[in-house]
C-alpha cells in the first residue's frame, strides 16, 4: 500500500468517525445525515401521486356533540403561547361546535392566565390543578441512578436530557392525564399544543369526534416520524417481554408493519407525534393499557433514560388496536415548528381554506414515516 493509499484510507476513517459522533450526539444533525432523509431526497423515492377526487366532507347523522373535551397541558408562563394555539382552533374549528375545553397544570393557574384565555373561548372551559401523585418524580425512582442518566445524556446533548420535568410531563401523558378527576366525565379528547409554535393551518368542517366514534376510530394523527434512539435505548425490549407475559392484549390484525421491519425483533422508531392527537380515553382507561403503562412504569424508563409519550402510545395502539382503528386526518392542517402537515390534494386544500404551503408538507420528507404508514394500508 503506497502513501497516497495510506492518507486517502486515513481521511476516510476520519471522515466516517466524525460523522459518527456528530450523528450520536447532535439529534439534528443525524436526522439531516440519515439514510431515511437522504433516500427522501432522491427522485425515485417520491411520495406517492396524489389521485385528486372531489373532497367531501364526512356525512353524518348524528344530531349533537360527542362526549368530548379540547385538552391543554400547560402553565402560566405559556399564557401567549397558549392563547395563539386555542385561538388559532376555536376559529378553525370550535366556533362552530362549542367543545369545552379543559386546561391542566401542576400548579394553580394564575387569574390572568384564566381570564385571557377564558376571552377567547367559545364554550365551557375548566382549570384545574394536576394531583401531585400524577405528576413528580415518585420516591421508588433511584435518584442517584436517574441523576447520573440525566448528566450522560447532557454530555451526549440529547435535547431534554438533563430536564427532570420534561420526563414528568412524559409520564404524565403516557399513564395519567386520562386519570384526571375531571376528566372522567369524558370519553374522546384533542390534544391542543402549542409549544415551540403551533398552528391549524385549515378549516375543520365536520366534527372529528363524531366521525371517529360512528367510525369505529380509537386513535388518530397528523405526522408521524422517527424517535430518537438514544431516548429509548431499552424501551422495545421492555416492550417486547410485557407482550411474551401478555399475549392476549396484542390485537392480531395490528399495525405492527409500520413500526417494525422484521416482524417485530427491532423497533424502528416509528412513531404518531402526540402533540396531537385525537382519540378515545377508554382505550387508555383500558385492561390491556393499564398494565402495559404500570409495567413500563415500574421499570423506571421514563427517569432513567427519557421515555416520550409519543412512542409510548404509538406502540400501544399499534399493537392493541386493529390498524384500521387508527386514523390519519390528512384534511386537517397542522404545524408544530419545524414540522408541517399540509393536506395532499388541491380539492381538500381549497375547501377547507388551508393556509399551508403545500411544498413544506412534511409527509414524505426523508424524517417522516408516512411511508411506513402507507405500506400496511
Amino acid at each position: 500500500m503506497n502513501t497516497t493509499t495510506r492518507y486517502v484510507l486515513l481521511v476516510i476513517f476520519i471522515i466516517i468517525g466524525l460523522h459518527s459522533i456528530l450523528s450520536f450526539t447532535h439529534e439534528d444533525y443525524g436526522r439531516a445525515t440519515s439514510i431515511s432523509n437522504i433516500a427522501g431526497k432522491i427522485p425515485w423515492s417520491a411520495p406517492p401521486p396524489v389521485v385528486e377526487k372531489p373532497w367531501v366532507p364526512p356525512v353524518s347523522n348524528h344530531t349533537g356533540r360527542a362526549n368530548a373535551t379540547l385538552l391543554m397541558l400547560a402553565r402560566n408562563s405559556d399564557t401567549e403561547g397558549a392563547l395563539r394555539s386555542v385561538r388559532e382552533l376555536e376559529d378553525r374549528f370550535n366556533h362552530k361546535y362549542q367543545y369545552p375545553w379543559v386546561f391542566l397544570n401542576e400548579e394553580p393557574f394564575s387569574d390572568d392566565f384564566k381570564t385571557r384565555i377564558s376571552n377567547v373561548v367559545s364554550g365551557q372551559i375548566i382549570f384545574e390543578q394536576i394531583p401531585r401523585d400524577h405528576w413528580y418524580q415518585p420516591d421508588s425512582i433511584d435518584e442517584e441512578k436517574a441523576k447520573a442518566g440525566r448528566e450522560k445524556m447532557v454530555q451526549d446533548n440529547i435535547i431534554y436530557g438533563g430536564v427532570v420535568s420534561y420526563r414528568n410531563m412524559c409520564r404524565f401523558n403516557s399513564g395519567f392525564f386520562y386519570r384526571h378527576p375531571v376528566l372522567q366525565q369524558f370519553r374522546w379528547y384533542w390534544r391542543v399544543d402549542f409549544r415551540p409554535d403551533v398552528h391549524f393551518h385549515c378549516d375543520v368542517n365536520y366534527d372529528p369526534f363524531v366521525y371517529m366514534e360512528e367510525n369505529d376510530k380509537t386513535y388518530s394523527f397528523t405526522i408521524t416520524m422517527y424517535e430518537y434512539h438514544a431516548t429509548i435505548p431499552t424501551l422495545w425490549d421492555t416492550v417486547k417481554k410485557f407482550t411474551s407475559e401478555n399475549p392476549q392484549y396484542v390485537e392480531s390484525n395490528n399495525a405492527m408493519g409500520y413500526m417494525s421491519d422484521d416482524g417485530g425483533n427491532s423497533y424502528n422508531l416509528c412513531h404518531f407525534w402526540s402533540n396531537f392527537e385525537i382519540a378515545d380515553m377508554n382505550f387508555w382507561r383500558g385492561e390491556a393499557y393499564s398494565k402495559y403503562f404500570d409495567y413500563l412504569d415500574a421499570t423506571g424508563g421514563f427517569y432513567y433514560e427519557r421515555w416520550g409519550d409519543a412512542p409510548v402510545h404509538s406502540i400501544a395502539a399499534a399493537l392493541f388496536l386493529r390498524k384500521d382503528q387508527i386514523h390519519f386526518f390528512n384534511d386537517i392542517g397542522y404545524e408544530h415548528n419545524p414540522y408541517t402537515h399540509c393536506p395532499r390534494g388541491d380539492d381538500v386544500w381549497a375547501q377547507n381554506k388551508c393556509a399551508c404551503d403545500k411544498g413544506r408538507n412534511f409527509d414524505y420528507d426523508g424524517y417522516s414515516c408516512m411511508r411506513q404508514w402507507d405500506r400496511i394500508q
